[in-house]
């Protein structure tokens, strides 16, 4: 596994550059926030109080919009970047039942500084980070913390199956950047796609064996519930 003090992550100055501008380069965003909603209002068996677990909480955006969905959330959020930890903290600051743990997936599969099970388990565009080993040890480790009846569901990038789909997913999303960036920002994002593909720290695999990986360590209801070129949201619910 990648140390995490080496990688981009780690630079206060990348970590702030992202947040300033992700709504510009991330396809789909508001619309997977909403997804994100609704499969916790449908399909998230629920104790009193719920208790969620964003893993690579970046700026805690969507353990916000969760709140909004239910203010009784007790949240728990973990990142390695502590200048992403100190924006979750002030994203956050009107919410009492906030928990901020700064590791990166490396201390919770080392250390596991997390003593609680969840109701909720989330992450978003993190994973991608970790080989597919390194990922399935992480599905396991979600699973372990998961409550009966609890839901993980994973927002991510996912690698084209074949070089073809890869070339259209790609263009896909250097079109929504060209529609969707602020002018002020469109000419430095409009080469996001190919620093993506070109960054070492970034190790996607293609979508199916992670849905295999998560069907193997137990979790029912695994399916994609939505996709846009390379970026996906899938997962799977705790017996």
């Amino acid at each position: 596994m990648s140390d995490f003090g080496n990688s981009r992550w780690s630079d206060s100055s990348f970590a702030q550059e992202y947040r300033n501008r992700a709504d510009g380069y991330i396809p789909e965003r508001q619309n997977l926030i909403k997804i994100a909603q609704s499969v916790y209002k449908n399909l998230v068996k629920r104790s009193q109080p719920c208790r969620i677990l964003d893993l690579g909480c970046g700026d805690g955006l969507m353990v916000e919009e969760l709140l909004e969905v239910d203010n009784t959330i007790d949240a728990t959020l973990v990142d390695g970047s502590p200048e992403m930890l100190k924006a979750a903290g002030s994203r956050l600051a009107r919410f009492e039942k906030k928990h901020l743990v700064n590791a990166s997936f490396q201390d919770l599969l080392t250390k596991d500084p997390l003593r609680n099970t969840y109701t909720f388990v989330l992450s978003s565009l993190a994973i991608h980070h970790l080989t597919i080993s390194e990922k399935e040890a992480l599905f396991d480790y979600v699973h372990r913390h998961l409550d009966p009846g609890g839901f993980f569901l994973i927002i991510d990038v996912v690698l084209s199956p074949t070089d073809d789909l890869e070339k259209w997913y790609l263009m896909l999303w250097h079109e929504w950047i060209n529609t969707h960036a602020a002018d002020a920002n469109k000419a430095s994002l409009l080469g996001v796609p190919q620093k993506y593909k070109d960054n070492p720290d970034n190790v996607p695999d293609p979508l199916q064996p992670q849905l295999e990986a998560l069907e193997r360590l137990g979790f029912k209801n695994v399916d994609c519930y939505y996709k846009y070129g390379i970026f996906a949201m899938f997962g799977g619910s705790k017996a």
